[in-house]
């Protein structure tokens, strides 16, 4: 009995030299030489290209324009009317030939949204409307009251301002709307204008 429990200690433990030899296999240890860090990039800012329209040539007249017209918010046709066309002429820039076309929700069909005026400002078409109630009789029912204008012209961003009193309707919400032109003047003024309710009169 005294032998077997003997034995079986003896079983359990390891060899001193067996232990010794697995020790430095468990302890290891890195060191750092030298300290890692990320490649230097240069990243520059990224910008818009550049127009110069003080000086280009710019011819208004109108064009044909096949597009929906709005009669009331759930039924929209299609016809062909003639647009005000700008073509604007800037030496070695690549011109785009597109629709600008604004469009407001109103509560009746008494009401006449147009484009007055178009302007470069800070390389941006602005294009000024105006919205006023030329009926208020008419019959109270939701409509769009809509006017476009065709220009060849580089490709720049478009900001729409409205002059009038924004009628209710998140639609709207997609433009500016100012109380009058007064607002943005000192900014017009600064831009150069291609397009006219006047110049347009008397071409």
């Amino acid at each position: 009995m005294m032998s077997q429990i003997k034995h079986l200690s003896t079983a359990k433990i390891l060899p001193l030299s067996l232990i010794l030899l697995l020790f430095p296999l468990s302890s290891c240890r890195v060191e750092q030489e030298q300290a890692g860090r990320l490649p230097d990039v240069e990243v520059e800012p990224g910008r818009l290209p550049e127009f110069d329209i003080e000086g280009p040539d710019v011819d208004i007249g109108v064009t044909e324009r096949t597009v929906t017209v709005p009669k009331v918010v759930v039924v929209q046709e299609e016809e062909t009317i003639e647009v005000p066309y700008i073509d604007v002429d800037v030496p070695g820039a690549e011109r785009t030939e597109r629709t600008l076309t604004v469009e407001a929700e109103v509560p009746s069909s008494g009401y006449n949204l147009e484009i007055q005026d178009v302007y470069v400002i800070n390389n941006e078409l602005w294009v000024v409307s105006q919205l006023e109630e030329v009926n208020p009789n008419a019959p109270q029912a939701t409509v769009r009251a809509s006017d476009r204008i065709a220009i060849n012209a580089p490709d720049m961003a478009v900001r729409h301002y409205i002059v009038g009193e924004r009628p209710i309707g998140t639609f709207n919400e997609q433009y500016t709307f100012v109380g009058n032109r007064e607002q943005i003047a000192p900014q017009l003024e600064s831009g150069r204008q291609l397009y006219g309710q006047q110049q347009q009169a008397g071409s």
